[in-house]
C-alpha cells in the first residue's frame, strides 16, 4: 500500500513542477468531490459495520458451506453484493472461511461480487454515472463474477 502512496505522490509532485495551477485547480477540485463524497461514504462505513457485527465470520461460513455448491455461490454472490470492504480486510477473511471449509469457488464468488458489485455503493455511482448505467454496471459485474466462480470452481476441480 505504501508503494501506492509513494507513487502517486511522486506523480502528483512531477505534475506541480510541470504545471503548478493546472494541479492546485485539480487538487481543489478532488477535495471539494471528496467533501460532497464523505457523508455518503460515512453512512456506508457505519452501514457495513452492523452488517459485519450481525453476521459474524461463523454464521458466514455455515451458510457459504452449504453442500449445495450452487446454493452456497449464490448466496455468496449476494453477501459480496451487499457487503463493502476493503481488500485488506477481504482477502483474509476468505482464508479465515477457506480453514472452515468453504469451497474456493464460493469464496471465488464472494471476493468477486464483493470487489464488482456495488449495492452499498449504488447511491455514490448513480450521482456520478445516472441510475441505466449503474444497474447495467452492476448486472454485467454480477455475471462476470458467477463466470469467474464458475471457471474457479473447474480449475480447483470443485465441479465436474
Amino acid at each position: 500500500m505504501y508503494y501506492t502512496y509513494t507513487i502517486t505522490g511522486l506523480i502528483l509532485l512531477i505534475s506541480f513542477i510541470a504545471n503548478r495551477g493546472k494541479t492546485l485547480k485539480a487538487v481543489k477540485i478532488s477535495i471539494g468531490k471528496f467533501i460532497k463524497i464523505f457523508p455518503t461514504f460515512i453512512a456506508m462505513l457505519i452501514l457495513v459495520s452492523i452488517i459485519l457485527f450481525l453476521f459474524p465470520d461463523e454464521v458466514i461460513s455455515n451458510y457459504l458451506g452449504n453442500s449445495s455448491k450452487f446454493i452456497s455461490v449464490l448466496l455468496a454472490s449476494f453477501f459480496g453484493s451487499i457487503t463493502l470492504m476493503p481488500g485488506f480486510v477481504a482477502f483474509p477473511l476468505c482464508g479465515i472461511l477457506l480453514n472452515k471449509g468453504v469451497p474456493y469457488m464460493v469464496l471465488s464468488a464472494f471476493t468477486t461480487t464483493l470487489m464488482m458489485v456495488g449495492i452499498v455503493t449504488f447511491p455514490i455511482e448513480k450521482e456520478y454515472f445516472g441510475v441505466k448505467v449503474t444497474i447495467i454496471r452492476n448486472i454485467i459485474s454480477f455475471f462476470i463474477a458467477l463466470i469467474i466462480a464458475i471457471i474457479t470452481g473447474i480449475l480447483f476441480r470443485e465441479v465436474f
